[in-house]
């Protein structure tokens, strides 16, 4: 294997070895909350102790944080790859200008939507840091797995990720709301980000056997990946 072939397995390390056991145990305190919550109004004295709640919220937030930066490596990756391949900073140096400062701006914005104390803020910042990933998503480089965005990891881990960011958006709102309408609807987005997440699971397995190794892509992407065909090779002809 070539630099460029250990790079690209820095992304999946991150999401086996962190970020999916976030998700299991930030998915663990959510459930823990709920039953604690749910003890607590039926007059039960509950087991569960009532630290559970501020440490499932401290968790989520880490788990926003986590997941829009495991996108952000999963994207300058490839972006990466082709400025480097192409030249493009030999051709397009404001792109690369752009890009970076992209980057810079995504993550500038997601600090800033932590500390973020007022609704309009947090609505500017979390807004800001989408548009971020989504422009980052858009670059040359990047696959979208455009004719199957039902199944892509791109669009997938997009969704998750934004999902992400609106949690962590309305968390104060969540503990201001008497009717619980904030707290009924962060319950039902994360549930679907649960399932996102599943997905992501399958479909970067998919695309870790379907990404060829450096010294392969002359041959394999010459591959009609919509159609799943290949060309034949020419048989050399005797000497």
């Amino acid at each position: 294997m070539e630099l460029t072939d250990f790079l690209a397995l820095v992304h999946p390390f991150i999401a086996v070895a962190f970020v999916f056991p976030l998700i299991g145990i930030v998915t663990n305190f959510a459930w823990a909350t709920r039953q604690r919550r749910l003890q607590s109004k039926s007059g039960t004295k509950s087991k569960i102790p009532p630290s559970v709640g501020l440490e499932h919220k401290q968790l989520g937030n880490w788990l926003t944080g986590a997941v829009v930066g495991l996108t952000l490596i999963g994207l300058a990756y490839p972006i990466g790859k082709n400025m480097i391949t192409k030249q493009v900073w030999n051709k397009a140096p404001l792109q690369v200008i752009f890009i970076l400062l992209m980057f810079a701006a995504t993550i500038v914005s997601l600090v800033f939507l932590y500390r973020a104390n007022t609704k309009l803020w947090r609505s500017v910042f979390a807004t800001l840091t989408g548009a971020g990933l989504v422009i980052l998503g858009f670059q040359d480089g990047v696959f979208r797995r455009d004719h199957e965005w039902y199944w892509s990891h791109y669009y997938i881990g997009m969704a998750a990720a934004m999902l992400m960011i609106f949690s962590l958006a309305i968390v104060p709102e969540i503990y201001k709301d008497r009717s619980n309408r904030w707290r009924i609807i962060h319950t039902i987005l994360n549930c679907f980000a649960l399932l996102l997440f599943l997905g992501q699971s399958m479909t970067g397995t998919r695309d870790l056997l379907e990404i060829p190794l450096s010294w392969q892509e002359p041959y394999v992407y010459k591959c009609d990946f919509v159609n799943k065909t290949c060309p034949t090779p020419q048989p050399e002809l005797p000497k």
